[in-house]
């Protein structure tokens, strides 16, 4: 499959490849043995990668980060494929369409990819459609924004709105305030626009019966201040944990050829050329906080390496996209091999996969 899908985005570009794997997805959705088959295949269990988090039982600490799965069409064979979470989004009020295509680029030199796709949803009522059957047995978590033409004085009656209707179906929710590709000027930085966005969702769920966590998902390119002003909110408000970090618009030594990168156009990279400065936000978030809170470490995560470099940073859980379109299907179940004990043998999969 990944020899397919790089042969098809050779010929047809990025985001058409990336179109027709969650096609290839949504029909092994349909087919419950085929799930099975592919759980069998490249899912790793074993009671050394389960972790404890949020109240939650995460059977191994590799997610899906937000990007992929959109508007939560294909998260069952996600889990399928091995991994512990995935995270659907970023979801927005109403569907937008994002910016005109070709906006999606692989760079192979750089084993990245960019991307100025802006937030593309269809919005939370299709999302909703998609996930209220249910997600027995899958840690399912969504990323929510506000939709491009809102300004941003009116920004948290967007991010309540979708917060509100997805409450009952979802396990924990990442709060995106890092950077939209389509209007980079939006991006909160002080204390003032960060609470006028997170105290209504504190309030809704403090009348909720169930508790659901929230988390705040930032940006590479915050200064070190801004980062630790991030930190800060988190010890001293309600929110359960950071997400570190999206892609960045400030890549740095990429091999990519100064032409290619021009055809492309302005956009934000993520893969490789982010690895060392997410692992370096990641910790100092946790030397800030001094471990007591969840980080979930996201960026530039291609290799086992990398995973183990960024947990030692003081990620909690991490989450991949980028290297999962260059290492194909079997990444997260890779993954959780290089995370075991040499020792430790490969638990069988159960039959029981949804």
């Amino acid at each position: 499959m990944r020899n397919i899908l790089h042969l098809i985005s050779r010929l047809f570009g990025a985001e058409r490849a990336h179109s027709l794997s969650v096609w290839l997805l949504r029909i092994a959705d349909k087919i419950p043995t085929f799930k099975w088959f592919l759980h069998k295949i490249y899912a790793v269990e074993n009671k050394a990668l389960e972790r404890e988090v949020f109240g939650m039982r995460f059977p191994n600490p590799i997610g899906m980060a937000a990007g992929y799965d959109r508007n939560g069409e294909v998260y069952r064979p996600l889990s399928a494929l091995g991994f512990g979470f995935v995270e659907i989004g970023t979801v927005t009020p109403r569907p937008q369409q994002g910016n005109p295509k070709p906006r999606v680029f692989n760079l192979p030199e750089d084993k990245a990819i960019l991307n100025r796709i802006g937030l593309a949803s269809k919005g939370f009522e299709t999302v909703v459609s998609n996930i209220r059957k249910g997600h027995e047995g899958i840690i399912l978590g969504c990323n929510i924004g506000k939709n491009t033409v809102t300004p941003p004085e009116d920004a948290a009656i967007d991010y309540l709105r979708v917060f509100r209707n997805l409450y009952q179906y979802i396990d924990y929710f990442s709060i995106n305030v890092s950077y939209n590709t389509t209007h980079k000027q939006y991006i909160p930085r002080t204390r003032e626009s960060i609470m006028n966005i997170l105290d209504p969702l504190f309030d809704f769920r403090r009348g909720q019966n169930q508790y659901r966590p929230i988390l705040l998902k930032i940006s590479p390119d915050l200064t070190n201040e801004e980062i630790d002003l991030m930190t800060d909110i988190m010890v001293d408000t309600p929110l359960d944990g950071i997400i570190a970090t999206n892609a960045t618009t400030l890549p740095e030594g990429l091999n990519t050829p100064q032409e290619e990168l021009h055809k492309a156009g302005v956009g934000a990279v993520s893969g490789t050329p982010l690895t060392e400065r997410s692992i370096e936000v990641v910790r100092r978030i946790y030397e800030r906080c001094h471990g007591t809170y969840p980080i979930i470490g996201v960026g530039g995560l291609m290799t086992g390496e990398d995973v183990k470099r960024m947990m030692e940073a003081g990620a909690t859980l991490v989450q991949v996209y980028t290297g999962f379109v260059y290492n194909g299907v079997g990444f997260a179940g890779n993954l959780c091999k290089s995370l075991l004990p040499t020792e430790t043998p490969v638990t069988e999969t159960t039959d029981n996969q949804q």
